[in-house]
C-alpha cells in the first residue's frame, strides 16, 4: 500500500493568513475572536465571531475571477494556492490526471445565498444573478481549485458538517493509498459569517454569549464554558504519494497514516452518551494506522467549548486510550481559531502536522476553572515543547458524523 505524505499547507484564518503567521500566532496562544465587524450583531444574542482579517482575494487570483466566487471558495482558492507553493510544485508539469482535490465544505456558499435571495425579494427574479448557483454550491471550492491548477483526477466535495474538512483528509489518504493519484489538494473551507447563519445557530443555543469578553468567550473543557464561537476561513494542504514527493525532492512536513469516520445514530446535533461513537472513530483510526492507542503523543481535539461535546469527547479519549489517556496531550486550538465548521478538519489538520513537525503543543487557551468531568491534560493556556511521534485530530459533526486522522512523524 502506497504512502501519504503533507509537502505543503495554506492558511485562511482568524489568527492570520499562510503558514508562517498562523503557525506563530497558535504558539503564542493569539485569540481571533472579536465583536463582529462584518455587520450590525446588536440584535443577536451571540455577537462575537472569529473572523478572517485583513484577507484581499486579488492578493491570490484574479480579481474578476474573485468577483464570481463565494468568500468560502475565495478562502480555498487562496489556500490552495499557497499550499501548492509552500510544496514548490509545478502543477502544470504535472499529468493532471494523477492530481486530485477533495475539499470539505458543511455548508458552503450561504452568504450568496442570501444575498441573491435579498435581491429575488427586493428586485424580481430577473435581477438574480447568472452566478448564484456556481458560487453558491458546495463543491464549487473543489471546482475552481481543479480549474486553477488543472487538478483533472480524483475530485470531491466532503459534506458531514463540522467532519467535512477531516473527512476530506481521509478520503485523499485512501485515494492515494489505492494509488488513484499522485497529488491530492485536500482540507475545507467554510464561510458562514453572516446574519442567517448566526441567527441559526443563536436559536439552537449553540453560541457562546459572553459578548462582553470575546478573547476569552471559547474556553474549551473550562467548567464554565458555554458554548461554541463561530469562526471561518480554509486550510488546504498538499498530500502527496511518498515516492513521487521523494523522487522531487520535496520537503515532507508529516505523514498521514490512519483515517476513522463513524456516525453516532443518535441525535441530529447532540452527541452520543459518553462519547460512544467518537470513541469507535478513533479506535479505528489508530486500527488503520497499525499502531497502539498507547503510541499516541498528542490529540488535537475537536474541543467544541459546549458543555456536552467536551465531556463526551474527554470520555471516548478515555475510552479509547484507557489509562494512557492521562499521559497523552490533548488541547483545542478552536479557542483561538473558533469553530470553523467545515473547515474545521482542515485547519486543525495542518496545526496538527505542524506541532509534530515543530515539536511543540499548541494550548488550549482561555482555561479558568477545572471541570471534574473534564480531567486530561489539556495544555493549559501555555503551549509547550513535545517529541511528538503520532497525533490523531479530532472532527465531530452535526447528524453524529465522527472523523478522525492519525498523522506521523516522518523519518527518512
Amino acid at each position: 500500500m502506497k504512502r501519504a505524505v503533507i509537502t505543503g499547507v495554506g492558511a485562511v484564518t482568524p489568527v492570520g493568513i499562510g503558514k508562517e503567521e498562523v503557525w506563530k500566532n497558535v504558539k503564542a496562544g493569539v485569540c481571533g475572536i472579536d465583536r463582529i465587524t462584518r455587520f450590525d450583531p446588536s440584535d443577536f444574542a451571540c455577537q462575537i465571531a472569529a473572523e478572517v482579517k485583513d484577507f484581499k482575494p486579488e492578493d491570490f487570483m484574479d480579481k474578476k475571477e474573485a468577483k464570481r466566487m463565494d468568500l468560502f471558495v475565495q478562502y480555498a482558492v487562496a489556500a490552495a494556492k499557497m499550499a501548492v507553493d509552500d510544496a514548490g510544485l509545478a502543477l502544470d508539469k504535472e499529468d493532471g490526471n494523477r492530481v486530485g482535490c477533495i475539499i470539505g465544505s458543511g455548508i458552503g456558499g450561504i452568504s450568496t445565498l442570501c444575498e441573491q435571495h435579498a435581491r429575488l425579494l427586493e428586485k424580481g427574479p430577473g435581477k438574480v444573478s447568472p452566478f448564484m448557483i456556481p458560487m453558491m454550491i458546495s463543491n464549487m471550492a473543489v471546482g475552481q481549485v481543479s480549474i486553477m491548477f488543472g487538478c483533472k483526477g480524483v475530485n470531491l466535495t466532503t459534506v458531514s458538517a463540522c467532519a467535512s474538512g477531516t473527512d476530506a483528509m481521509g478520503q485523499a489518504l485512501l485515494a492515494i493509498q489505492r494509488g488513484d493519484a499522485d497529488i491530492i489538494l485536500t482540507g475545507g473551507a467554510e464561510a458562514t459569517v453572516n446574519e442567517l447563519a448566526l441567527a441559526g445557530f443563536s436559536s439552537m443555543k449553540a453560541l457562546s454569549t459572553r459578548n462582553d469578553d470575546p478573547k476569552g468567550a471559547c474556553s474549551p473543557f473550562d467548567k464554565d464554558r458555554d458554548g461554541f464561537v463561530m469562526g471561518e476561513g480554509s486550510g488546504i494542504m498538499v498530500l502527496e504519494e511518498l515516492e513521487h514527493a521523494k523522487a522531487r525532492g520535496a520537503h515532507i512536513i508529516a505523514e498521514v497514516v490512519g483515517y476513522g469516520s463513524t456516525n453516532d445514530a443518535y441525535h441530529m446535533t447532540a452527541p452520543a452518551p459518553e462519547g460512544e461513537g467518537g470513541a469507535r472513530c478513533m479506535a479505528a483510526a489508530v486500527e488503520n494506522a497499525g499502531i497502539r492507542p498507547e503510541d499516541v503523543d498528542y490529540i488535537n481535539a475537536h474541543g467544541t467549548s459546549t458543555p456536552y461535546n467536551d465531556k463526551y469527547e474527554t470520555a471516548a479519549i478515555k475510552t479509547v486510550f484507557g489509562e494512557h489517556a492521562y499521559k497523552l496531550a490533548v488541547s483545542s486550538t478552536k479557542s483561538m481559531t473558533g469553530h470553523m465548521l467545515g473547515a474545521a478538519g482542515g485547519i486543525e489538520g495542518i496545526l496538527t502536522a505542524l506541532a509534530i513537525e515543530d515539536g511543540f503543543l499548541p494550548a488550549t487557551v482561555n482555561y479558568r476553572t477545572p471541570d471534574p468531568e473534564c480531567d486530561l491534560d489539556y495544555v493549559v493556556n501555555q503551549g509547550r515543547a513535545a517529541d511528538i511521534t503520532y497525533a490523531i485530530s479530532n472532527s465531530l459533526g452535526f447528524g453524529g458524523h465522527n472523523a478522525s486522522v492519525v498523522l506521523k512523524k516522518y523519518i527518512d
